[in-house]
């Protein structure tokens, strides 16, 4: 590892050294397209969280600049870049799995440029998997010098060896390089970065490092850029968005940020993720229930519902707390969608502490709750904690909640049959080309007939049938003016 901090003043320099390297790396690939006849393609996959997302359109953003082309068939590229997730081990798993079938492409085309960064790079003993293993990777960065990428591009056609390189920690935050965004309407926007709550289960803070959060005014200049370019809503990215600003030289807290956000003209909608439970102040829950462009939908984590478990994963928060902060968001929002996180199998869980999950699932009627088995990762403090679970008795405590989490999203999303809402359309349904997927405020999906012209426009829907975790609707014709 090569640990390096930098002058978080120094941003504006840092990018127009990087824009300096994207003119190099354009020569680097006008080369190549010579050489081929065409223009290379170039496949970036994200793996993981929103965060990741927003990376990977950087990173195609600076390779688009540079001239090469976007595709999603791997097997058609010239350059493949993995952006990897390191939370479950699983994601690990299936990255090396993938390797092994690049290695495939690379023996077909020898020019074929393999790249791995994201949080997964941040782990020393991928690392050094990945150069023992599979030496055929041409580049690898980590998560705090991601913005270095033009850079490291350039030594990666300069030097006829594997370019690595890892950085321990930054300060520095750099956001004004070209970026190619999925969606013309939407958009993620980065508020900060990194965690400072080192909960026992989770590696995040390890691998994104300790929380930073960027001015409030290159926030709104942002969103500002985006809505000018045809964005109409905008999802706040953070590890724990309710704690931004406190490092901030002229600290300004998240509720704050909203309400400047919500003054920008022309933005439609605003999202934010994740919240976590023992940050979300009682000035967020009013700045919410007062704004008409704040989504009507909290993520708020609460991975347990056993107040021993809490205490071992170091959530800092009890059920009593959770429990009375649900209560507080709904009274002020009686409308609101609450999502949640959960985690099974944690070491030590018992048969009752399922039951306690159980009973708080069954208490907030969570519109949905992401379920996900314990996944022990090393370096954290669970992975050495005795009480580690059998598999079988994991999937038993999971299939257990699981299917209470299911039963209560059905309940509360049922409630909303025959009500008319506001659907953000937001592709062609995957499934049948005559339909057409729009998300409401309150984050649920509604599927109804249409085409790709009503992508990206806000209308009225009629929510017809519930299918559990969206529904079938309508075009409201009547209730348009």
């Amino acid at each position: 590892m090569n640990p390096k901090r930098y002058d978080s003043h120094n941003d504006g320099e840092e990018t127009r050294r990087q824009l300096m390297y994207i003119d190099k790396l354009t020569t680097h690939v006008t080369a190549l397209s010579d050489s081929l006849g065409r223009a290379p393609k170039a496949c970036v996959v994200t793996f993981g969280c929103q965060m990741n997302a927003r990376d990977s359109e950087k990173l195609l953003g600076v390779l688009i600049s540079a001239g090469y082309e976007e595709t999603d068939a791997e097997d058609k590229a010239d350059l493949i870049l993995y952006n990897t997730c390191s939370v479950r081990d699983n994601a690990n798993q299936r990255v090396y799995g993938r390797l092994g079938v690049l290695k495939g492409y690379k023996k077909t085309n020898p020019d074929l440029k393999i790249i791995l960064c994201g949080c997964m790079m941040q782990e020393e003993t991928c690392v050094n998997k990945i150069k023992k293993s599979y030496s055929f990777v041409d580049l690898i960065f980590g998560t705090h010098n991601i913005f270095k990428f033009p850079e490291l591009m350039c030594e990666m056609f300069e030097e006829d060896r594997m370019v690595t390189q890892i950085w321990d920690e930054t300060d520095k935050i750099v956001e004004d390089l070209p970026v190619r965004r999925k969606y013309s309407y939407k958009s993620g926007v980065n508020i900060m970065f990194g965690c400072n709550n080192f909960c026992t289960y989770c590696i995040v803070p390890y691998v994104r490092g300790r929380e930073r959060s960027r001015a409030p005014e290159e926030i709104l200049c942002e969103i500002k850029n985006l809505v000018n370019n045809g964005v109409i809503e905008v999802m706040l990215l953070g590890q724990n968005v309710n704690s931004y600003g406190a490092n901030l030289d002229a600290p300004c807290s998240f509720a704050k940020l909203l309400k400047q956000v919500e003054e920008i003209d022309g933005l439609k909608r605003i999202r934010f993720m994740t919240s976590h439970p023992k940050d979300l102040s009682d000035e967020l829950i009013d700045v919410c229930a007062h704004s008409d462009k704040i989504c009507r939908h909290i993520h708020l984590p609460v991975q347990t519902g056993s107040n021993r478990l809490l205490k071992a994963m170091n959530r800092v928060y009890t059920r009593e707390h959770y429990l009375d902060l649900v209560d507080k968001i709904k009274t002020a929002m009686p409308d609101i969608s609450i999502t949640t996180d959960l985690i099974m199998g944690f070491p030590g869980e018992t048969d009752e502490d399922v039951e306690d999950t159980i009973d708080l699932i069954r208490r907030v009627k969570f519109d949905n709750a992401y379920t996900f088995e314990y996944s022990k990762r090393t370096g954290t403090p669970a992975a050495s904690m005795d009480g580690q679970l059998d598999p079988k008795v994991m999937q038993a405590h999971f299939d257990a909640v699981l299917k209470v989490v299911q039963e209560t999203a059905r309940e509360v999303a049922s409630k909303h049959t025959g009500e008319i809402q506001k659907a953000l359309i937001e592709s062609v349904s995957d499934h049948d080309p005559s339909l057409v997927t729009g998300r409401l405020s309150n984050n649920l999906l509604v599927h109804l007939e249409g085409d790709a012209s009503m992508i990206g426009s806000i209308i009225p829907v009629r929510l017809d049938e519930c299918k559990g975790f969206y529904f079938l609707g309508s075009k409201c014709d009547q209730c348009l003016k």
